[in-house]
């Protein structure tokens, strides 16, 4: 019995999405719900899992193609075996029990020395299944045995890092390589012969959609940031005191973002007008607190939603913000999770950003920018001291916010983040 292989029912707002990978090709023996298929949209990858147990007969729609909900992608013959398929276990025991000893040692000792290059296809499922599909896709491309790549993510999870260094130990170039997909299609990188190389990479389906988005901001509104710097040695010193207790207590570290993430609440409150949105000649006040957080993932930029940000407290931004990072760098993040956000925050002071303008993401009305943390000289009390500061950056759309309520905002989270113990006593 055929079974068939389709996309799945796509969420409202996306019409279409692109085939990233396919983890079997035609002849291959699947497992029921074993992932089969990545499928990209413009704001997250699909994992489709295998309808059915058998054999991979066909594979309609390749890498790169563009699909629609419910559209057939390939069929598997349900029951069917795979011609290649493993001998039974007590078959293929008796010839390694006569294996000599030396013969065993010297293998293991090769496969220590280098990661072994067999094709894709012989990587254990369960293995591929549990890498993230950045990684998988890697993995494919270069044919890379993961079973000989030690893991440096958590629980010895293998990582992007992993691969490449693996990679680079086989000795093969693991930046300029034709990539071939294992199940064919358009190379993902193509270099042009001579002294001086080229090569052509197709924009991600996300990548896409960051480009557009961002011209679409600049187009439509009327954009303007303001400045303003931080003192933020009275929040290092909340951290540096209470840091041990915190992650003891709620199994998470006490970082930054929770009181960038309260201090913006609170701004967002006194000033709502910075929490509203456009829709044609309206403006629409939002009556809660969806903060987008901007996160770097390995497909591109991601702005995850920390829903009802005024109801969590300290830990549970700290958890929301860290579990949606990780989701993120894994591609495993949801529609809902990416879907809606009121106002955004962006930190570039995470890779040494000391300025910045961001852009708005649409149709929020304003976004918050963070950087990096520098020891500079600012007076207090008429002496000159050393303090760690920050510069923040608010870039608003002025159609709506005017020059006086932005700069007002931005003081705002300046005091509160300055003085602390004005969040708690509201004032």
């Amino acid at each position: 019995m055929a079974i068939e292989v389709k996309v799945p029912i796509l969420p409202e707002s996306v019409a279409d999405a692109t085939i990233a990978a396919w983890h079997k090709k035609p002849g291959d023996a699947v497992k029921r719900d074993e992932n089969l298929v990545d499928i990209e949209t413009d704001k997250v990858m699909l994992e489709i899992p295998s309808p059915g147990e058998g054999v991979l007969k066909d594979i309609i729609r390749n890498v790169g193609d563009t699909v629609v909900a419910e559209e057939l992608l390939g069929m598997i013959e349900e029951g069917a075996v795979a011609e290649d398929a493993p001998a039974p276990a007590a078959a293929k025991a008796e010839p390694a029990a006569k294996a000599e000893p030396a013969a065993e040692e010297k293998e293991a000792e090769t496969a220590k020395a280098a990661p072994a290059a067999t094709p894709a296809a012989a990587v254990s499922a369960d293995v591929l299944a549990d890498l993230s599909p950045a990684v998988r896709r890697l993995v494919q491309q270069h044919a890379i045995d993961v079973n000989h790549i030690k893991g440096t993510g958590k629980g010895g999870r293998i990582m992007k890092a992993d691969v490449l260094a693996a990679v680079e130990a086989a000795g093969a170039p693991a930046a300029e390589t034709l990539s071939q997909p294992a199940t064919g299609g358009a190379p993902v990188m193509v270099f042009t012969e001579g002294e001086r190389p080229e090569k052509r990479v197709p924009m991600t389906r996300l990548r896409a959609r960051i480009a557009e988005r961002l011209v679409e901001a600049q187009q439509t509104a009327a954009m303007l940031t303001t400045f303003n710097e931080v003192n933020l040695k009275p929040v290092m010193d909340i951290r540096a005191r209470y840091k041990d207790a915190f992650e003891k207590e709620h199994g998470v570290r006490l970082g930054f973002m929770s009181f960038f993430v309260r201090a913006t609440v609170e701004a967002l409150k006194r000033f709502p007008i910075v929490n509203a949105s456009v829709d044609g000649h309206d403006i629409v006040y939002h009556g809660y607190y969806d903060i987008g957080i901007a996160v770097s993932s390995p497909r591109g930029l991601v702005v995850p939603i920390v829903r009802d940000a005024n109801t969590l407290t300290m830990a549970k931004i700290e958890q929301e913000v860290r579990e949606l990072g990780t989701k993120a760098r894994d591609g495993k993040l949801t529609m809902e999770e990416l879907t809606g956000g009121t106002f955004t925050i962006t930190n570039g002071g995470v890779f040494g950003s000391l300025l910045s303008t961001p852009i708005l993401n649409p149709p929020q009305s304003a976004i918050l920018g963070m950087h990096k943390i520098a020891e500079r000289p600012i007076v207090e009390n008429g002496e000159v001291v050393v303090r760690p500061m920050m510069n923040l950056a608010l870039s608003y759309d002025h159609r709506i916010i005017d020059g006086k309520d932005s700069v007002q905002f931005l003081v705002t989270i300046k005091e509160l983040l300055e003085d602390p113990s004005r969040m708690l006593l509201d004032l």
